[in-house]
C-alpha cells in the first residue's frame, strides 16, 4: 500500500504532539506501507512574521506571498518545521528525507491569482524521487513549497499540495490529519462515509464552509484523480494513525 499523511502545522508545533505522530507513523510504516507525508506550518508562519513585525494578510483563507513571505516560507516551512519533524521521525526510526517540491520537480506550480503574490497552484507532480525514496526505505517529509518553471518559489496550500502528490505517486490512500474529529452534518454529528456528491450537498447547504469546505474540495479532487480512499480525522486523539490504517472507525472516509 502506498499512503500519503497530511500533517497540518499546528499539530506540529508542541514538541509532544510531533513525537507522537513521528511515533504512530514509524509503527505504519514498519508494517510495509509506504509512506509519504506532507505538512504545513501556517501558524509557526504567522508567528515568524509577527516576531518580525510583519502583519500576516489573508485573501479566500491564503496567505498573501510577498519576497518577504517567501523567505520566511523557506527559513521556517522548508527549514525549521520540515526539519523538526524529520528528526522527531528519526528518532521513532524512521528514516525520513526532508524535502520541498522543488526537489526533482516533485511539484510544479503556475501563480495562481496576482492578488496573492508568490502562491501557487500546482500543475504537475513528478513522483519519480518519491518511488525512489520510498524503494530504498525511506520516508519522504515534503513541505508544502513548489517551483515554477521560470524559477520562481510558491507558497502552496497544503491541502492543494497533498492532493497534487498523492494523485501524481498514486496513493491507495491519503490521510488528512486535522484539528477536527471529521466532517460533521448540520446536527453537528460525525459522518463516517462521504460520497463525491454528498460532500457538494454539504457544501451547497452551507453546511460545510471555510476550512472544511476547503478540505472537502481537496477530497472530492483526490479520489476524483484516482485515490483509493481519503480519511479526514483528528490528529490528536489517541493512536489515530493506526486506527486509520487498521480500518477501524475514526473520522470520515470520502469514496467516489
Amino acid at each position: 500500500m502506498k499512503a500519503l499523511i497530511k500533517i497540518g502545522g499546528s499539530l506540529l508545533d508542541d514538541p509532544a504532539a510531533r513525537a507522537d505522530i513521528a511515533r504512530q507513523i514509524a509503527a505504519v510504516a514498519a508494517t510495509g506501507v509506504l509512506v509519504t507525508i506532507v505538512h504545513g506550518g501556517g501558524k509557526q508562519m504567522t508567528r515568524f512574521l509577527e516576531e518580525r513585525g510583519v502583519q500576516s494578510s489573508f485573501v479566500r483563507g491564503l496567505r498573501v506571498t510577498t519576497d518577504e513571505t517567501v523567505d520566511a516560507v523557506l527559513k521556517v516551512l522548508a527549514g525549521t518545521v520540515n526539519t523538526q519533524l524529520v528528526a522527531a521521525l528519526g528518532k521513532a526510526g524512521v528514516r525520513a528525507v526532508g524535502l520541498t517540491g522543488i526537489d526533482s520537480a516533485v511539484a510544479t506550480a503556475v501563480q495562481l491569482d496576482p492578488e496573492l503574490g508568490f502562491v501557487g497552484k500546482v500543475v504537475s507532480a513528478d513522483p519519480a524521487l518519491l518511488e525512489t525514496l520510498a524503494a530504498a526505505n525511506y520516508v519522504p517529509v515534503v513541505a508544502c513549497v513548489a517551483g515554477g518553471e521560470d524559477g520562481a518559489i510558491y507558497n502552496v496550500n497544503g491541502d492543494s499540495m497533498a492532493v497534487a502528490v498523492a494523485s501524481g505517486w498514486k496513493v491507495d490512500r491519503l490521510v488528512f490529519l486535522t484539528d477536527v474529529p471529521g466532517v460533521m452534518n448540520a446536527e453537528k454529528q460525525i459522518l463516517p462515509v462521504l460520497t463525491v456528491a454528498d460532500c457538494r450537498k454539504l457544501i451547497e447547504d452551507g453546511v460545510a464552509t471555510g476550512g472544511m469546505q476547503a478540505k472537502l474540495n481537496a477530497a472530492c479532487d483526490a479520489v476524483n484523480s484516482g485515490v483509493g480512499e481519503v480519511r479526514i480525522v483528528r490528529g490528536s486523539d489517541p493512536d489515530i494513525v493506526a486506527k486509520v490504517f487498521a480500518s477501524e472507525p475514526a473520522g470520515t472516509g470520502v469514496i467516489v
